[in-house]
């Protein structure tokens, strides 16, 4: 397997609970609460793993909420690399509302990020990066990251020689085709608010995330249809694979599960085709966890083979 390195700007700690029933002005006391280190880059980082692949993860890391991050993904995690920063690591939290089964999704404010920080996270990223493996970059940037960091780190991973995977939205989404990269992967509604396309018909989003490639902005287009599966693009064409029918539980993760076993079959060699199978299967399975848990190896086994392109 080709290396992996993951880079995670803007991490957070993942808090998950349930409650009977969310009211207002009321006190609500929950149950089954959970602790997991999230954030895009670290959980396709802690997927891969799972998964029997291997992963460097790169994340920010600063003040007391840092230090219970690094404890729990240090203990779940073998290659995790901390970026020291001045701010204070977030929080997000999700809360299940067991009468109901909706799913409410809260996620704080990051720390802001000097100049000399996010420079510095640059040359750690350059120093991890290796000819030939794959760089996955996913996730939100904090305050005071420049909107073009993502072309920046595109930059550098062509100067070695690496491929870079983008998972991003809005400005950084923008960057990233502008420079060029191996792969991006929107859903649908990133890949609207970007091109402007309705992306209604299978015949638009087929048309858009071709002519993507055609104008070399990505090598590869995996676009995310969420109970739809996904569609694939490349210079050997566009093909779509259905997702499996599962009952939901959470679906956080479930973007970044996809990721994880979408990279982790390309890096042990494996086709595009296998790949993007392979990583359906793994966002279904990820619907199955409850919570912030990410998907389970042995759903992911039993989807996959259910599954063709």
């Amino acid at each position: 397997m080709q290396p992996i390195v993951t880079l995670t700007m803007n991490p957070a700690l993942d808090v998950s609970t349930s409650v009977d029933e969310v009211v207002s002005k009321h006190k609500l006391r929950c149950s089954g609460a959970r602790f997991d280190p999230g954030g895009g880059g670290v959980n396709v980082a802690r997927v891969i793993e799972r998964l029997g692949g291997a992963a460097t993860a790169l994340y920010a890391l600063g003040g007391p909420m840092g230090e219970v991050y690094r404890g729990l993904l240090e203990a779940e995690l073998d290659g995790a690399q901390a970026i020291e920063i001045g701010g204070n690591t977030r929080q997000s939290f999700n809360v299940n509302e067991d009468s109901t089964g909706k799913e409410y999704r809260f996620v704080l404010e990051g720390p802001e990020w000097q100049e000399t920080e996010w420079q510095a996270a640059l040359e750690r990223i350059e120093e991890a990066l290796s000819e030939g493996g794959y760089l996955v970059m996913s996730g939100s940037l904090p305050e005071g990251v420049p909107d073009d960091f993502t072309a920046r780190v595109a930059r550098l991973a062509k100067q070695k020689g690496a491929r870079c995977v983008v998972d991003a939205s809005g400005a950084s989404l923008e960057a990233a085709l502008d420079e060029g990269v191996f792969l991006v992967k929107p859903n649908k509604r990133e890949l609207r608010d970007l091109t402007g396309a309705g992306l209604d018909s299978r015949e638009e989003q087929e048309d858009v995330i071709r002519r993507i490639v055609d104008e070399a902005g990505s090598e590869v287009v995996a676009l995310s249809l969420g109970a739809e599966g996904a569609l694939f693009a490349s210079s050997e064409g566009v093909f779509h694979v259905a997702a499996p029918e599962v009952e939901a539980r959470s679906a956080v993760g479930a973007g970044d599960s996809f990721v994880a076993a979408l990279v982790s079959r390309l890096a042990d060699g494996g086709s595009l085709g296998d790949a993007g199978r392979y990583a359906v299967a793994a966002g279904a399975a990820a619907l199955l966890s409850g919570g912030t848990e990410m998907c389970r190896a042995e759903d992911v086994e039993r989807l996959y083979p259910k599954l063709s392109s």
